[in-house]
């Protein structure tokens, strides 16, 4: 919920309603699930896809529109997401230190794992 520093319940009731307002959608790609509106920028797992070409998503979960939701089981049928490939690139530098007590054994390995970019531009949801 969006807050500022203003007068009290009131402010936090109008940001309340706007919040409800605005479509989103729960999709899964890359064996995580992420919850997107339209124009928001997006860090999946890698895609093979070239940077400005369009993404489509069709395991969509959940399709939340004003007050109409839609509730796949387990995934909505008819329903997509197109999105834009905006860059690829690592994500930040994780450590990994494996060690043993008393044994000498110390071993330390980064990883950096791979992600895509990608901006939501349409969400439809599915045909009746």
């Amino acid at each position: 919920m969006l807050l500022k520093k203003c007068e009290g319940a009131l402010v936090r009731r109008v940001y309340a309603k706007e919040a409800k307002k605005r479509m989103y959608a729960i999709f899964e790609t890359g064996g995580k699930q992420f919850k997107v509106s339209e124009g928001d920028n997006c860090m999946v797992e890698k895609l093979p896809e070239d940077v400005g070409s369009e993404v489509v998503f069709e395991k969509v979960l959940v399709i939340q529109n004003e007050d109409d939701l839609s509730v796949g089981t387990p995934y909505l049928e008819g329903a997509r997401i197109s999105a834009r490939v905006l860059s690829h690139g690592k994500a930040k530098k994780i450590i990994v230190f494996k060690y043993k007590p008393k044994k000498n054994y110390r071993r330390k390995q980064g990883h950096r794992q791979p992600y895509t970019l990608v901006k939501i531009d349409k969400i439809e949801p599915e045909k009746v």
